[in-house]
């Protein structure tokens, strides 16, 4: 038996480093696989939102390889349910609602959003203090495309919460549903939470100070 415990213990250490392998790739697989990105106004106070109307798309801005209408309801249901589980109520665009909520499509192309939209009442918002995360994103999604909902503060015309999310919309029968449930699990983190306003401040505070001359 002696003889044979040094080949033991080799295949035994080869096989603990196939399942670390293993489990090193599964980690890096979860990681690629988040396409999300959130980012916030970390001065708000969410808790006195209680009402949202669905704007649905930015016009000229929804360069999707698909039927735009399934794609707005769609997104207008997942709105629908995933603000009714936080407490806030639909009500019409003409009800005064605390806050409007729409989405809109940043192409594969690097155009200038800002000209191609029909952005109605409110603007782009890729400039100050959200223009940090934009241009990142932007710039790692520019062979894919990104799809954005915003949640606005219609009395304030001011940008408060927003999620990007990096996808390619090509398969009808797929990529709705998987973008569904991606914006679906970025809502886990609305409103945010005390340590994640402190930590955006601190995030913001950076980008504006690496802009600074030095």
């Amino acid at each position: 038996m002696t003889d044979k415990n040094p080949v033991w213990r080799g295949r035994w250490s080869a096989i603990r480093c196939v399942f670390t392998m293993l489990a090193l790739l599964s980690s890096f697989a979860l990681t690629a696989a988040a396409k999300t990105t959130v980012d916030f106004d970390p001065n708000i106070d969410f808790s006195k939102f209680k009402t949202f109307a669905y704007a649905g798309a930015v016009e000229n801005l929804v360069a999707i390889e698909m039927n735009p209408d399934l794609i707005n309801i769609r997104f207008h249901r997942m709105v629908v349910r995933e603000l009714e589980k936080k407490g806030l109520r639909e009500v019409n665009p003409g009800q005064n609602p605390d806050l409007i909520v729409r989405y809109w499509a940043n192409p594969e192309t690097q155009v200038d959003v800002s000209v191609m939209g029909n952005w109605g009442a409110y603007g782009p918002y890729i400039g100050s203090d959200w223009a940090y995360v934009y241009t990142a994103v932007a710039s790692s999604s520019r062979h894919q495309g990104t799809l954005i909902l915003d949640m606005i503060d219609p009395k304030a015309k001011a940008l408060v919460w927003r999620v990007y999310l990096v996808r390619k919309m090509s398969d009808p029968d797929k990529d709705p549903k998987k973008a569904e449930d991606e914006f679906t699990d970025s809502f886990k983190s609305f409103p945010p939470s005390d340590k994640e306003k402190e930590e955006k401040r601190r995030e913001r505070a950076s980008a504006s100070q690496s802009k600074k001359p030095s």
